[in-house]
């Protein structure tokens, strides 16, 4: 019988526990990570987002002039894949932690090298990678919860707005794609597998070494003879340099092999060449 008693006991213990570890309730400030493409690489969010709840929140709740977490439980972190450029300083790959000092008319932004941290509690202004100073922007329409977001992206460049309250924080991101691109396509021709049919659009979409485009263009389309994209792109880059004749020759036989392919898209990309060829 007591065998029995603390077999029971043990089950009932060993069923707390489980309960326990499985317990969990919501956050009232819920967490969320956003992912952007930016340049050759990408800068990944992760933040907690509190609610106004009809406080003031600048100068009162989150104090004028004190370091604040840029959200709410952890500490705001921002990665980087790849270097870029924030506000016109120079920001190394890597993950940081992104604190903020709020102001009513200049706020102080802060990258600083101890990414997993909770709160501000233990921030250490001597980890600090980068401070920068940025304007506030008064918005009529109240945002209720701290959201962050990425706006105007391109290849080079883009805005990060952080917005809570009646603040929005716009901070500019940028960064040299072209310069990366180049460096890799000279690496990549070095090599045994040479990119020349992506290389020879590069150079072709950013006004490139046109002679360059065509030597690459022309040893892929040797290589794979009868393919209406390449021949389209051949075309393109014999436009450019001012070559109609031969322009209007190459897309005709792309032209033709779409067709014989039933590819609608790349007969009329093809026959936009001919027709711009024949003005």
């Amino acid at each position: 019988m007591r065998k029995i008693v603390y077999t029971i006991a043990f089950v009932l213990i060993a069923a707390t526990g489980v309960n326990a570890q499985d317990f969990k309730i919501p956050e009232p400030s819920t967490k969320q990570t956003i992912i952007q493409d930016f340049g050759l690489g990408t800068i990944t969010l992760t933040y907690s987002r509190p609610n106004v709840k009809g406080r003031k929140i600048f100068g009162e709740v989150e104090p004028y002039q004190l370091i604040w977490r840029t959200g709410a439980n952890a500490a705001t972190t921002i990665q980087l894949t790849n270097d870029v450029t924030i506000e016109g300083n120079n920001v190394p790959a890597g993950t940081y932690a992104l604190f903020s000092i709020p102001g009513k008319d200049e706020w102080t932004i802060i990258l600083n090298k101890t990414a997993n941290q909770w709160g501000a509690y233990s921030y250490n202004d001597k980890d600090d990678l980068l401070r920068f100073k940025i304007k506030p922007v008064v918005t009529a329409q109240l945002t209720e919860t701290l959201t962050m977001q990425f706006a105007e992206m391109n290849v080079n460049a883009g805005v990060l707005h952080i917005m809570w309250e009646h603040t929005d924080l716009p901070i500019h991101f940028t960064t040299d794609v072209d310069k990366q691109v180049m460096e890799n396509i000279d690496n990549a021709m070095k090599g045994e597998k040479k990119p020349y049919y992506r290389a020879a659009i590069y150079y072709y979409n950013h006004d490139k070494d046109m002679s360059k485009a065509f030597e690459w263009i022309d040893t892929y389309d040797k290589a794979n003879p009868g393919t209406f994209n390449i021949k389209y792109w051949k075309a393109r880059i014999q436009l450019k340099m001012g070559d109609k004749k031969s322009a209007t020759l190459t897309a005709q036989q792309g032209y033709d092999v779409a067709k014989k392919e039933n590819n609608a898209e790349y007969m009329r990309l093809n026959n936009d060449v001919i027709t711009e060829a024949n003005k």
